[in-house]
């Protein structure tokens, strides 16, 4: 019997998993991100960090068809021992709860300024825990429904962007590449941590039903992700001036609030209310595989216990510390670097030793 043919994913729920993952906190800020580094080239910078993501997803697909039933965490005591292996298992479960706390603050934080001014943190944080701690306790598969759940209802979105269209200067695009190549490749940076997400598949791989489709699906992902980070950016850059859209820290919510109806007004509420699940499907699988490393390393199959008490601790922070926009900055960069480690750097090593290895065992054989 497989060990985790409970909380196995169809390809559908394996690909909006990945996807919801990646589409957070980046999707506000990336336009502001791109144009101080590349102008309104920065469109560009985009498809760059789709081909490295991409890249780096495949190749950790072809890692993981190698050990096809078991996690990055079963893994980890092969590769390292038993007391070394839980050390860096510590650290996998400290880089997803930094994630989903990076996350999380950045949501209480956009809610505080564009909503809520008055309410306080901790109150916005236990609203929010409450919901995480009900779909997190049901495991992978209720996630993963989850996920494509969030997906169909927000494809609307996208849709209503293009009420934007009579206040678009599309001239703000063009020259195209116009101050060569060196700001375009410098803001790819941004743009490859903002497809993190797929380093999840680490954890997702073992519980995927049809393994076949793991590629496609993952590349799917990717390809997803991209088109709505390409849609929005594309957006922004023709209806904000290319010195305007620095000034705004989030300028997709500055855009949105130009948008109304006759019978509708204040469209960029609605369209944060909704965010809020997309910001969701980001926090959410990253506190289900933090809770879901710490019980592994413990030789508990039930996270609950884990995620009850990540989620008093989570509270509780919020009560005793309201971080700054300068240290939600902080913790972004951070988690990006480790981000950077664990979903391009080390899949590149793992998979040219596997490569060198086999090269090894060919000679001996000859």
């Amino acid at each position: 019997m497989k060990k985790y043919a409970f909380n196995e994913l169809t390809v559908l729920q394996y690909t909006f998993f990945i996807h919801g993952a990646q589409v957070g906190i980046g999707v506000l800020s990336m336009p502001r991100e791109l144009a101080e580094e590349a102008g309104t080239d920065g469109w560009i910078s985009i498809l760059v960090g789709w081909i490295c993501a991409t890249v780096a997803s495949l190749l950790i697909v072809n890692i993981m068809k190698r050990y096809p039933g078991k996690t990055v965490v079963d893994l980890i005591p092969v590769f390292f021992g038993k007391w070394l292996g839980k050390i860096v298992s510590a650290l996998v479960a400290c880089y997803c709860a930094l994630a989903a706390m990076t996350v999380i603050s950045n949501g209480i934080g956009i809610v505080n300024v564009w909503i809520l001014s008055q309410t306080p943190g901790y109150i916005l944080a236990l609203l929010m825990v409450i919901p995480t701690y009900i779909v997190v306790q049901g495991g992978l598969r209720v996630l993963g429904r989850y996920a494509e759940l969030i997906f169909y209802l927000t494809l609307w979105m996208p849709i209503v962007i293009f009420s934007i269209l009579p206040y678009s200067n599309w001239l703000h695009l063009l020259p195209v590449v116009k101050n060569g190549w060196t700001p375009i490749l410098s803001a790819t940076k941004s743009t490859i941590l903002s497809f993190l997400g797929f380093e999840l598949a680490f954890f997702l791989y073992p519980f995927l039903q049809r393994k076949q489709y793991a590629s496609l699906g993952i590349v799917a992902a990717n390809t997803l992700s991209m088109l709505i980070f390409m849609h929005i950016t594309v957006f922004s850059f023709s209806f904000f001036s290319p010195d305007e859209i620095t000034q705004y820290t989030w300028p997709t919510l500055n855009m949105w609030k130009v948008i109304e109806y006759r019978f509708l007004e204040r469209i960029d509420i609605i369209f944060l209310s909704f965010y809020l699940f997309f910001l969701s499907t980001t926090m959410l699988p990253y506190m289900y595989f933090t809770v879901f490393t710490t019980s592994q390393m413990v030789g508990s199959a039930d996270h609950r216990k884990h995620l009850f008490v990540l989620m008093i601790l989570i509270v509780v922070a919020a009560w005793l510390y309201t971080p700054t926009f300068i240290d939600l900055k902080n913790w972004s960069e951070v988690w990006s670097m480790t981000g950077l480690v664990g979903g391009y750097i080390i899949p590149v090593i793992w998979w040219l030793a596997i490569v060198l290895f086999r090269r090894g065992t060919r000679g001996q054989k000859g």
